[in-house]
């Protein structure tokens, strides 16, 4: 019987649709909308966490890092209660030196970045990323020189005026299907020798950038690279773990700045599972943006089917009499009313869905995100719509239900 009553009501919706195009249309386009917000907005994120997921296993689930300033979106006042890193004394280079000779660490890598202009003939790119980094960034950041070679630990000592560039700048510079190796570019005005093209990493979060890696004793030296803003990268020896790699780190650290044991420390160590967590908090405010537009879209669409149900209960006065007078019951009545709202909705969820569909797939052909629409992300849009359906719905449902018989077949 059931079964019978939600074809029904699914039918007698639809008729509704025709008989009332535009109040129907708006109601659609409401829950369209709201429905389209939570599809996109959740397969741009989905897309980007796994990018996010892609770059911190290329560095390895052991590697870890050292920042003069802790990784948090924590409110800061500027006062020193509420910003006590902000007097975090910078990392100094015989730090460094003391890092890597831990016999738990494998490597220490320095960073640090800035712009530059480059130039090479009449192409020009004005405000390009620079990377200032040693030389076994390769271990760090992952990815692989495709052509030419990386810079050596010499050429960091020696302050070498080579270049490593990534796919981008050669495209930009030189142009598609072009032999960039051993070409001189000028950056800032100064010679330097692209000796590396380099493919892979920091590319998730949009199009691809054109950027280029010097030796950081380069950037320090000739490109006003801040050394007090280096951050490290430390990457454990094979067999040791993690935390005890971590734990050597802080001893040295706190050992080389004389902290006192009740003292807190006054640097980060920022893991994979730090920055999962501020990346977390970052997305959670994305989706509450993205619960707040979709509310609004479906709230919209929930006044339109009040709307729709209530012109519908109207027209159909004399039809509940006679209803109600062959037996059917309120429950009945209810039940049909509410099957018709939740149609409309959910007519309206499956245009967003489709729309939203087709835009992630946009998203994925013409940009870099993997944007995928997640399994959970169609549960929820479908049980928002067919729970803002029922909502709006039970007013003018319950007031159909509750109409007298008589009365009812008394209405012209």
């Amino acid at each position: 019987m059931r079964l019978g009553q939600l074809v029904e009501g699914v039918g007698i919706a639809v008729e509704q649709l025709r008989g009332n195009r535009v109040r129907a249309a708006l109601t659609i386009l409401g829950i369209a909308i709201g429905v389209f917000v939570v599809v996109v907005m959740s397969a741009a994120i989905h897309g980007i966490n796994r990018g996010v997921a892609q770059e911190f296993e290329k560095a390895g689930p052991t590697t870890f890092g050292v920042n003069r300033f802790p990784i948090s979106l924590e409110a800061c006042d500027g006062s020193d209660d509420t910003c006590k890193w902000r007097n975090n004394p910078p990392i100094r280079l015989s730090e460094v030196a003391a890092l890597k000779r831990l016999e738990t660490v494998q490597g220490v890598n320095i960073g640090s970045g800035t712009s530059a202009s480059f130039k090479y003939f009449d192409r020009q790119l004005p405000g390009a990323r620079v990377n200032a980094t040693t030389s076994d960034w390769l271990e760090i950041s992952g990815g692989d020189i495709t052509e030419g070679r990386n810079f050596t630990a010499s050429e960091d000592l020696n302050s070498a005026r080579v270049l490593v560039i990534n796919e981008e700048m050669k495209k930009r510079l030189f142009g598609e299907g072009s032999d960039p190796l051993g070409k001189v570019v000028q950056v800032n005005r100064a010679p330097y020798e692209v000796i590396g093209v380099f493919e892979g990493g920091g590319e998730f979060l949009g199009s691809p950038s054109p950027r280029a890696y010097v030796p950081f004793s380069t950037g320090n030296k000739y490109m006003n690279i801040w050394i007090d803003w280096i951050e490290l990268a430390v990457k454990p020896r094979p067999g040791v773990s993690r935390d005890e790699a971590i734990d050597d780190v802080v001893a040295t650290l706190r050992s080389q700045r004389g902290l006192r044991p009740a003292q807190e420390n006054d640097f980060a160590i920022i893991t994979q599972e730090k920055l999962f967590e501020t990346w977390g908090k970052m997305t959670g405010i994305f989706f509450l943006v993205m619960i707040t537009l979709s509310g609004i879209g479906l709230i919209v669409g929930g006044v339109g089917v009040v709307a729709i149900m209530m012109i519908s209960v109207t027209e159909r006065t004399r039809e509940i009499g006679v209803r109600k007078a062959l037996g059917a019951t309120k429950a009945t009545i209810l039940w049909q009313f509410l099957v018709e709202a939740a149609t409309l909705t959910a007519i309206g969820a499956m245009v967003g869905l489709v729309v939203g569909w087709g835009a992630s797939l946009l998203i994925r052909s013409t940009t870099p995100l993997q944007a995928s629409v997640p399994t959970g992300a169609i549960v929820a849009a479908l049980g928002a719509s067919a729970l803002t359906g029922i909502l709006f719905g039970l007013f003018p449902a319950s007031r159909a239900a509750r109409l007298d018989p008589i009365d009812a077949l008394r209405y012209e």
